[in-house]
């Protein structure tokens, strides 16, 4: 080894050709992921030129170099070139193994990602690939020694070197521009997998929009929203918040597994046909709780104005928002009241990096006999299913389904192992609603307190179909196993039977985190201008209570 470094030590190279070999590295290796899947895309069409199929390598490879010129000055050409590698090893990496693209929707998931989960993603593989691709590579550059000429010499050798590479850039371009427009329009995709300039320029755009624009003036959606009070029983609503939960894994929506073993007779209503806002907690969960929907969210608007949160604390309700995720709620819960579960592994369910879901029961419980408030609405944000490290989600006293997948590098778990660990963590999910559920009717009976829960996860997750894993897609084109989530209803059967009877009537009807807000409102009976009764689902199951109690078969056949 220490030879080899001592011979690097002796090479001499210039700063155009450091520059050439590099980006040369970094095109046909690191960038490996965007070639392989811009040749499917020219291969797959019914004709093509073999001259422009050959031209894309040497046009990245132009366009990198013309890239790398403006950044190599003398002391900073090697620092830069090597932060570049690294970057793209990690870049590559990713793309490889679960199919991740850095657009800006994944830099503002990693930003706002904590320290937890991000180390579950190091593991050994992660390592090896690291030193292999990024950090051997970038020692290489470090050793060897650039040759420098004159100031006029090093600018004309940089201006040969800039010109060369625009030039084959243009000519590539002026014979194949039509051939390009087609390719690129029709895969829109493809500029998120160039390694590493899709990842800087996302990065740009974040820190403009995050850090460089002022902040927003808040905007108030209702002074004064107000309670309906149709009957004088006391009412608790719970929400849990689930975590990269995907709806074709629920056996209550038709999974030949039995994940939802506890659920299936509690009289739930589970939703079949639901997406998600996005495919990251970052944007899902800003999002559904926002007035904004999919098609206008931003997150700089939806946080700088009233959320259904705001709206159902201002109306008079009592509000919590208990979370054992550490991704917080991203802003969502900041003027209510909120409470971090603590991962002290003094509790037995928490190892002091994270905590098992059934704490959120216990929380709960504590809440239940100490409301005073007539209205009550509580938020449980679960870790739920969030990898990769799946196997960490439940007991071992709690895996239904074996064997399952013991690492973070789940691309090395065979196919069965992996979908047995992700099954596992929507079983153990299952057990937590069935508890929450249980508490609820116990007080329910115990109090004639109305009470009710919904669930609803942020975003799915993909386990491997067409070499994807985790989540994160850009929405564009993220399969179907990334934005459809469950969505699950239970109520008191005194307080509910009707209702129920007619929301499984509608069970099969399209809903999204758009109508979340109205959703939500509409459940807490919030009277404000802020809602849109239309954007409601569940609102033509919303019947008098006194009806409800003498002809709830009446009112259910009446919405079919």
């Amino acid at each position: 080894m220490f030879k080899i470094i001592n011979y690097l030590n002796h090479i001499k190279l210039t700063t155009n050709q450091l520059v050439i070999y590099t980006s040369s590295y970094i095109t046909f290796v690191l960038n490996f992921p965007f070639l392989s899947k811009t040749m499917a895309a020219i291969t797959a069409l019914e004709s093509y030129n073999l001259f422009f199929l050959f031209s894309v390598p040497i046009f990245l490879l132009a366009l990198s170099i013309f890239i790398q010129c403006f950044l190599s000055f003398r002391w900073l050409t090697k620092p830069l070139l090597i932060l570049m590698v690294l970057l793209s090893s990690v870049i590559f990496y990713s793309t490889m193994t679960y199919g991740i693209v850095f657009d800006y929707g994944m830099i503002q998931n990693t930003v706002e990602t904590d320290t937890a989960e991000a180390l579950s993603y190091f593991n050994f593989s992660a390592i090896i690939f690291f030193l292999l691709f990024g950090v051997i590579p970038s020692i290489l550059i470090a050793k060897v020694q650039l040759t420098y000429s004159s100031f006029l010499g090093e600018f004309f050798a940089r201006t040969k070197l800039l010109s060369g590479s625009i030039s084959v850039v243009f000519l590539i371009a002026l014979v194949f521009y039509s051939s390009y427009a087609s390719v690129g329009r029709n895969n829109r995709d493809l500029v998120g997998y160039l390694t590493p300039y899709a990842l800087i320029d996302s990065t740009i755009k974040y820190v403009q929009k995050n850090y460089l624009y002022p902040p927003l003036k808040f905007t108030i959606l209702d002074t004064s929203p107000t309670i309906s009070h149709v009957d004088s029983a006391k009412s608790i609503t719970v929400l849990v918040l689930g975590e990269t939960a995907r709806s074709q894994n629920f056996s209550l929506n038709g999974y030949e597994k039995p994940t939802n073993s506890r659920t299936k007779d509690l009289g739930v209503v589970s939703f079949r046909d639901v997406t998600s806002c996005g495919t990251a907690t970052a944007v899902s969960v800003p999002c559904m709780f926002s007035r904004l929907n999919k098609n206008n969210y931003e997150k700089r608007v939806a946080i700088a104005q009233q959320n259904a949160i705001d709206l159902i604390h201002l109306a008079g309700a009592e509000v919590y928002w208990i979370s054992n995720n550490n991704g917080s709620c991203k802003g969502v819960c900041s003027r209510v009241k909120t409470e971090q579960i603590s991962t002290n592994p003094k509790n037995s369910l928490c190892d002091g990096e994270y905590c098992f879901d059934e704490v959120l029961v216990d929380e709960l419980r504590k809440k239940l006999h100490s409301v005073t408030s007539n209205n009550t609405f509580i938020v449980l944000h679960m870790i739920g299913s969030h990898g990769p490290t799946y196997y960490r989600r439940y007991p071992e006293n709690k895996r239904v389904f074996s064997p399952d997948c013991q690492r973070s590098d789940i691309q090395n778990c065979t196919q069965d192992e992996l979908v047995n660990t992700y099954n596992n963590t929507i079983a153990y999910t299952d057990l937590v609603l069935s508890e929450v559920i249980n508490e609820l009717e116990t007080l329910s009976n115990e109090s004639n307190t109305k009470t009710s829960m919904i669930y609803i996860s942020d975003h799915g997750e993909s386990l491997g179909e067409s070499g994807v894993y985790l989540h994160g897609l850009p929405y564009a084109f993220a399969p179907q196993e990334q934005i459809k989530v469950p969505l699950i209803y239970w109520g008191d059967k005194i307080h509910h039977e009707a209702k129920l009877a007619c929301l499984n009537s509608i069970k099969e009807q399209p809903i999204s985190h758009d109508n979340i807000f109205d959703i939500l409102l509409g459940e807490m009976a919030i009277n404000s201008k802020a809602y849109q009764p239309i954007n409601n689902p569940f609102k033509q199951c919303s019947i008098d209570i006194a009806l409800a109690k003498t002809a709830p078969e009446t009112m259910a056949q009446g919405v079919k």
